[in-house]
């Protein structure tokens, strides 16, 4: 992955179904604002060069990740997906071997629409499968089975399009310690070479959120694992996964050898990535500062609208923040720490300099003392414990250095 290249993440955000434990923006919509939509999209990418100069970030052209996300992007017409890519091809240049990704949803994949994406060059897909337990999977609002998984995957690779991901979630309602060691079985057996494994948390926005707070009864809330067993069911997807040759390299993803997603390592390694649509993130350098030496500038994240009309109707991001080089050096920590490989502290004193690095130190000694951190050498990384607890750990190297300029809309 090129230090120049730009990724590319479009959110697609319709749902055939709602699942009860999402918080995204994503829903039901008519089909009728599918079109809408991608014409939004469309006006969107060439707009991004003007919107970048006049922003005041760099924007790379060379494009070597797209990731379509949602949603369930492959409920958009064949037609819409080949006006999409040709737009992005237009305003952007995609290298030949970019890893184009979209996210499926097992047996929403018509055949027409599969032949759309591979003609606009997908060549990674990840399924979101949750669970492999048919009654877990309906119960949380999925629309498929382990047959119509197992059918698609086959279809995916009769397409040419071997770098699959698929998804699970520990703890969904009604879950037990034998029906995820069944679920991990399948995920070995589907012989994927890519997985994510989620552990559930219930967001108060979320159906399911809601009905643990009232206490009904209609989407399972009381049948939830406790905490410690989801833990432990996660513990044992480390355990399977990796001794079914499936290494984890981040906290939730594993991989056999070659098979990282390599847009998702964008934003744990903070390269430059352009996000489009729906409530979706942009992280972009700035153009004047960026070869500045220690203090290389500040980087601009943005970040549009999650309502649909507001997005269809707006004409920048909602919300626009510039990071000064102190808070991209605690993002550099929590951000790097996600990663099996850890935090290389003599990359971060080239790029942030000894002074502020020395104080996150003081940090990693004391989480080190608590076995949340393992420190050797130069480099740092989260215990097996630490994983469990990111949250927490990530928590303490906020607020590393007091900058009331940090984020803002200028400088």
């Amino acid at each position: 992955m090129r230090d120049n290249a730009l990724g590319v993440y479009i959110s697609i955000p319709f749902c055939r179904s709602k699942c009860t434990y999402c918080n995204f923006a994503s829903g039901v919509y008519p089909a009728s604002e599918h079109a809408r939509y991608i014409d939004r999209l469309i006006g969107d990418l060439a707009g991004a060069g003007k919107w970048a100069s006049r922003t005041g970030v760099d924007l790379p052209r060379t494009v070597d990740t797209v990731y379509l996300g949602g949603g369930t992007p492959t409920l958009l017409a064949p037609e819409l997906i080949a006006r999409l890519f040709g737009a992005l091809r237009s305003e952007f240049d995609l290298e030949a071997d970019a890893e184009i990704t979209v996210e499926c949803a097992p047996g929403q994949l018509a055949e027409e629409t599969l032949a759309a994406m591979v003609a606009a060059g997908a060549n990674r897909v990840s399924l979101g499968v949750q669970s492999f337990i048919d009654r877990e999977a309906h119960e949380s609002g999925r629309l498929h089975g382990r047959a119509i998984v197992m059918e698609d995957l086959r279809r995916l690779r009769t397409a040419g399009i071997d770098n699959l991901n698929v998804d699970l979630i520990a703890g969904l309602a009604g879950q037990t310690f034998a029906s995820w060691d069944e679920s991990l079985a399948a995920l070995v057996e589907s012989g994927t070479p890519h997985a994510s494994v989620y552990m559930l948390e219930v967001d108060e926005d979320s159906r399911l959120g809601r009905e643990m707070l009232s206490g009904g009864a209609r989407y399972h809330a009381g049948l939830v694992p406790e905490d410690d067993a989801i833990a432990r069911m996660y513990e044992t997807a480390l355990k399977r996964l990796g001794a079914a040759g499936l290494a984890q390299y981040e906290i939730s993803n594993f991989g056999r050898h070659g098979f990282a997603s390599r847009h998702n390592l964008r934003y744990w390694e903070r390269r430059p990535y352009l996000g489009l649509g729906l409530d979706a993130s942009s992280m972009l350098r700035d153009a004047g500062l960026r070869d500045a030496g220690e203090d290389a500038g500040y980087v601009l994240r943005s970040k549009t609208t999650d309502e649909l009309k507001a997005y269809l109707d707006a004409s920048e991001p909602a919300e626009t923040a510039w990071l000064s080089p102190d808070r991209q050096h605690e993002e550099a920590w929590f951000l790097g720490l996600r990663l099996n490989a850890g935090v290389d502290v003599a990359s971060l004193e080239r790029e942030f300099g000894r002074t502020r690095v020395d104080a996150a130190m003081e940090v990693v000694e004391r989480l080190v003392e608590d076995e949340l951190l393992a420190s050797g050498g130069r480099t740092v990384r989260l215990t097996e414990r630490g994983r469990l607890l990111s949250n927490d750990v990530f928590q303490e190297f906020l607020g590393l250095v007091a900058d009331d300029d940090a984020v803002g809309m200028g400088r």
